[in-house]
């Protein structure tokens, strides 16, 4: 993208946590580290359970006195619950921020509109809400939390143009940045299979956090298998979680898709084998690619 233009992200929604305790709370269950957000400051995180596997992925700012978490609007409520399950004695409030949207930035210039610098995660009030870099990959450009109703008012007035979903959409496909649930699988996805080390979303310097072992010993076991990648597509596109092969052989599963490209968890071995290409799914023929920003085994 050259010009600026916004997009606004109607599958995400928004989460207040507040209360003296905030931070201390969210230190204990996520797998990033809470004592880096701050009101100049975003990271990247996820929520998962007892024993390692995802459930929400969340970008998380300061604005005043309360955490913003941005998540998946469907099951924003599930993640309210859950925060609230695990309130017990401590300080803490938990609420829905029903007025405030989510939108993507991006274009030649979107960041200095801000004054922001090009570092992933830096982030800055704006029109009662913040804009931040995005803390995976500033490639990926801006995120805003902003009031619903007059967000995109604002984002006009300050020379960006509304945008359609697909054109996010297909920029973060060929990134390889997955989106929640549509790229991991709830239960059963594993954060270092889906980019989350080399994307800023996991600190394993930060001590205890619900299911850090897990992903603690896939990390320095190099038990890694599998990687999220995206894949050009030649043919019908793919269900999620349809089946892809190299020949016989099985090499991994469709995630989320924009047109002809694609995300795809694929088997390294088959990657590292093929070079990306021959694989099949369906009537459809798929060609897959190492993220720019992918450490894979063997510093490939």
């Amino acid at each position: 993208m050259t010009d600026k233009v916004f997009v606004r992200l109607d599958h995400r929604a928004v989460i207040e946590v507040g209360g003296e305790d905030r931070r201390t709370f969210l230190q204990g269950l996520v797998s990033n580290d809470m004592n880096k957000v701050a009101g100049d400051r975003a990271v990247y995180a996820a929520l998962l359970t007892p024993q390692g596997k995802f459930l929400f992925d969340m970008f998380v700012v300061e604005l005043g006195d309360l955490f913003l978490i941005e998540t998946e609007a469907a099951r924003a409520e599930d993640l309210r619950k859950k925060l609230s399950m695990y309130k017990l004695r401590a300080k803490v409030s938990v609420a829905l921020a029903a007025n405030t949207a989510v939108f993507a930035l991006g274009g030649d210039g979107a960041a200095g509109t801000f004054d922001l610098g090009a570092e992933a995660g830096t982030a800055t009030e704006f029109a009662g809400g913040t804009v931040f870099v995005d803390p995976r990959l500033a490639e990926a450009g801006l995120r805003a939390l902003l009031p619903a109703d007059g967000g995109p008012r604002v984002l006009e007035a300050n020379g960006f143009a509304p945008a359609p979903f697909e054109t996010w959409d297909e920029a973060r496909i060929r990134l390889g940045l997955p989106d929640g649930s549509r790229d991991l699988e709830l239960e059963k996805g594993i954060l270092l299979e889906n980019g989350f080390d080399e994307l800023n979303g996991v600190d394993f310097n930060k001590g205890c956090y619900m299911g850090q072992e897990l992903t603690a010993r896939t990390k320095y076991r190099g038990l890694v298998r599998k990687r999220l990648m995206p894949v050009e597509i030649n043919g019908p596109v793919p269900a999620p979680g349809a089946d892809i092969r190299l020949g016989d052989a099985e090499a991994g599963e469709m995630r989320s898709a924009c047109g002809s490209v694609g995300l795809a968890l694929i088997r390294l071995e088959q990657f590292k084998a093929s070079g990306g290409v021959g694989l099949t799914s369906g009537a459809s023929s798929l060609a897959a690619a190492k993220p720019k920003w992918a450490v894979f085994p063997d510093g490939e």
